[in-house]
């Protein structure tokens, strides 16, 4: 069968659905991912049919608005609202209509659950069914405070489902007006809330996450399914330089830092922080710099730099990974069985921190604001030298280690699909 995966945002959202997409083609069917234009390189490295979407995330989120965004104005969902309907109104309605023109053709559609509203869209247009993938969780549940809620701390079954259904709409409230563009555009009667969140709850939706993160809530329906996290595997092609492998072999296992792309507005100060936590905590250190560009010419002989390392390669090398609490980002880590410490900026990143604090494979997280060298040095301690932490670390990545999570979103696309 034809199937299309519409995807934007990081590359964190893109590579899950690469991984996906491959699981697809593997099992015989003819897949065509949906992304944005920047991601091509990256989407036909690994082979997959690439659509490209109009409109670049990464430029928007280095932009003024953007990083003024990741410095300040995610920890309040209500300003959030306006502040993402200017970030995405110079590409959304372009990025919504190619994602309509690269489904045409289609026997199903899978999008980003964060995405649903043009999914169900672009579904409904063409006659097709929908399935969602997701990250990070967004059904609202009692078992835990929405991702993106500014309160982190647990205060019980009610306050977590006001929560999630709170940011659901807020999700709702990004997309709003572009949505009714859109479904004028294709004819489509209006969309409310109560029709989208019904249409949401009801609609297939797989969660590329482990249930050893996050099991299933019982709150959640019978269509929803946790069978484990999207890995790309490095490709086989991939070697480390030389230069990386006498730093690995030079000393004790490093600690990763990297921030994707999340730089805000002073990469050199963070720079500056990091470099200064690795000279306190007496680790060495291998820093990645993306978006954020986080490079310093002060690292010395005890740091190594690079653009960019496949974090799979990587991570199992580690003594403890440090980063902002992308979901990818932090899958990576979790499977490679270190400790992990998050340093969030924005939206779901404090959630998984919150997250590897009560699974307790890893301390407490720091947000970006109130990042120091001295609490970033007291964290990377407390990850390295903890036995505990680290022999839960290393249970959980054994335990993700051995699910299937592709291969099981495969078979269960394939239901649901009618193959």
């Amino acid at each position: 069968m034809i199937i299309t995966i519409f995807a934007a945002g990081s590359q964190g959202d893109i590579q899950p659905c690469v991984a996906l997409a491959k699981g697809l083609m593997n099992a015989g069917h003819q897949v065509r991912l949906a992304a944005p234009e920047n991601f091509g390189g990256f989407i036909q490295q690994h082979d997959v049919d690439h659509y490209p979407l109009r409109g670049d995330v990464q430029k928007l989120m280095a932009s003024d608005t953007g990083r003024d965004f990741m410095s300040s104005g995610s920890g309040n969902p209500i300003r959030s609202i306006q502040t993402i309907r200017n970030l995405l109104a110079p590409v959304v309605m372009d990025m919504a209509q190619d994602a309509l023109d690269a489904t045409r053709g289609s026997d199903g559609l899978i999008c980003l659950g964060v995405f649903s509203a043009f999914g169900q869209s672009i579904s409904e247009a063409l006659n097709i069914p929908l399935l969602h993938i997701e990250p990070t969780p967004l059904l609202p549940t009692a078992d835990f405070p929405a991702p993106s809620w500014p309160i982190k701390k647990d205060l019980g079954a009610i306050h977590n489902s006001l929560s999630g259904k709170a940011m659901l709409r807020v999700v709702w409230l990004w997309y709003r007006p572009f949505i009714k563009a859109f479904r004028q555009k294709l004819g489509l009667p209006s969309l409310s809330f109560a029709r989208f969140y019904r249409k949401f709850r009801t609609t297939p939706l797989i969660g590329a996450y482990s249930p050893e993160i996050i099991p299933k809530p019982k709150d959640w329906p019978e269509t929803v399914h946790i069978p484990g996290y999207f890995f790309l595997e490095t490709t086989a092609e991939w070697r480390p330089p030389s230069e990386l492998e006498d730093f690995l072999t030079a000393g004790p296992p490093p600690v990763y830092i990297g921030f994707g792309s999340m730089g805000g507005h002073s990469p050199e100060q963070l720079a500056e922080i990091v470099i200064g936590a690795l000279e306190q905590s007496g680790q060495r250190g291998v820093l990645l710099s993306g978006w954020g560009g986080v490079m310093s010419e002060q690292a010395g002989g005890k740091v190594y730099m690079a653009q960019a390392i496949p974090h799979s390669w990587l991570f199992p090398q580690m003594a403890a990974v440090v980063h902002h609490g992308g979901a990818g980002t932090t899958a990576e880590g979790l499977r490679a069985g270190v400790p992990t410490v998050i340093t969030p900026f924005i939206l779901d990143q404090p959630f998984w921190g919150a997250r590897i604090e009560a699974l307790g494979i890893g301390p407490s997280p720091i947000p970006q604001k109130g990042l120091r060298a001295e609490n970033l040095a007291a964290a990377i301690t407390a990850a390295v030298t903890d036995p505990q932490i680290n022999r839960r670390a290393a249970r959980i990545g054994k335990a993700i280690k051995a699910e299937n999570g592709v291969s099981d979103a495969v078979n269960l696309i394939e239901r649901y699909f009618g193959v």
